[in-house]
């Protein structure tokens, strides 16, 4: 029984090993069969290629019409190109006043300006407590009086002793003495009414005035406050006004002063040129940038800390080629755009290798490749191939 299972065993092995070298032998030639098969396609697609080309000599009624595909073109013209150096800045005032007291400051018994208000050059901004200096004021004058009458006195005295010793009448200390009064009484009127100048002056700190025309822009201060320091009271003048901004370091040696400068305010819908008149040497540690300014006329309008964009011009280009960035595209040879080409009485697309210089906003300056006259095609290029016909009226 055993010897007949190990025959059976054995007899199965032998059929599976057949099975399987048949079904090797069936895949080896199926793969040839299908390389003999691609090799022959291969032969006749190039073989219908020729004669179709071969026909299309012989018989141009055979060539089948291409399909055109629409597109935009646009002429190459040379102009001035301009790049720009794109900022957010602000409008400030170059004359801006901290109104401060002159003495010591004081309590504030009147306040008569608010913010916002117009003020002048001279005008009276705020009263403080005087009653102390006043006082000071009338002693002093009260002293003086004293002073000249006494002085009176001793002058007629003087002219007395004066009068008697030409007589020789009296003695000779009697006339000094009178003379010696005379110049003390002088001295001490001269000392008080250089006192008197001085209560006097300290009677004025105690009203404020404005030292420009402007306006009110901070009035941090009320009846009865302490009015001490400076911060309380800001008086800004719009008559010279400047914008001002940081720029990145990486344009430091693109922009000094005299450099036009755009300034573009888009709330009013107002440009206004200029030129820097500040270039900063420092570079700040924290932003990477430096301070630049320049000043702009003032008008109505203009407000300081007002928004603006502030357009630093940095490269100029005259008789400049251009095109719009977006046709720009790249392949293994290189940047190239679709140029319209009439070739056969017929427009196709070509493409024309070319080397890029500066772009700003939507333009992109060609540097080589292009000549005046050339159509750039600016739309319908997406999908456009060397050679292919294209079109630019539609049926």
């Amino acid at each position: 029984m055993q010897k007949i299972t190990k025959i059976l065993f054995i007899t199965a092995s032998i059929n599976l090993a057949a099975c399987g070298a048949k079904q090797q032998g069936s895949l080896a030639e199926k793969k040839a069969e299908l390389d003999k098969l691609k090799k022959e396609q291969s032969t006749i697609t190039a073989n219908i290629t020729k004669l179709e080309t071969e026909i299309a000599k012989l018989d141009t009624s055979a060539v089948k019409e291409e399909k055109t595909k629409l597109v935009a073109v646009e002429a190459v013209n040379p102009s001035t190109f301009i790049h720009n150096i794109d900022l957010q800045g602000k409008i400030e005032s170059e004359n801006i006043s901290y109104i401060t007291p002159r003495g010591q400051g004081g309590q504030v018994k009147a306040l008569y300006i608010k913010k916002g208000d117009v003020v002048k050059k001279g005008q009276l901004i705020l009263q403080l407590d005087d009653i102390i200096a006043r006082r000071s004021v009338a002693a002093t004058q009260k002293g003086i009086e004293t002073i000249k009458t006494q002085l009176a006195f001793a002058k007629d005295l003087y002219q007395k002793q004066k009068n008697l010793w030409s007589q020789n009448i009296g003695t000779e200390v009697q006339l000094i003495t009178a003379k010696n009064s005379v110049d003390n009484l002088e001295n001490q009127l001269k000392n008080a009414e250089e006192q008197a100048k001085i209560t006097d002056e300290q009677l004025k700190f105690t009203s404020v005035y404005s030292d420009v025309d402007g306006i009110a822009e901070d009035v941090n201060i009320r009846v009865g406050e302490l009015f001490a320091g400076a911060g309380q009271i800001k008086i800004v003048n719009t008559e010279h006004l400047k914008v001002t901004t940081q720029v990145p370091e990486n344009y430091l040696n693109k922009v000094k002063i005299g450099t036009p400068v755009a300034v573009i305010l888009p709330d009013l819908n107002i440009s206004v040129n200029t030129s820097l008149n500040v270039a900063g040497k420092l570079i700040d540690p924290n932003s990477r940038s430096f301070f630049i300014e320049a000043k702009i006329p003032s008008a109505n309008n203009f407000r300081p800390n007002q928004i603006a964009v502030v357009k630093i011009q940095d490269y100029v280009a005259n008789n400049a080629i251009t095109v719009p960035v977006n046709t720009l595209q790249t392949d293994e040879k290189g940047k190239y755009v679709l140029v319209a080409v009439k070739e056969k009485n017929k427009l196709v697309a070509r493409k024309k290798q070319v080397v890029v210089g500066e772009l700003y906003a939507d333009k992109l300056e060609i540097k080589s490749g292009l000549q005046k006259g050339d159509l750039i095609i600016t739309d319908g290029y997406q999908s456009l191939y060397e050679g292919q016909a294209i079109t630019t009226e539609t049926k």
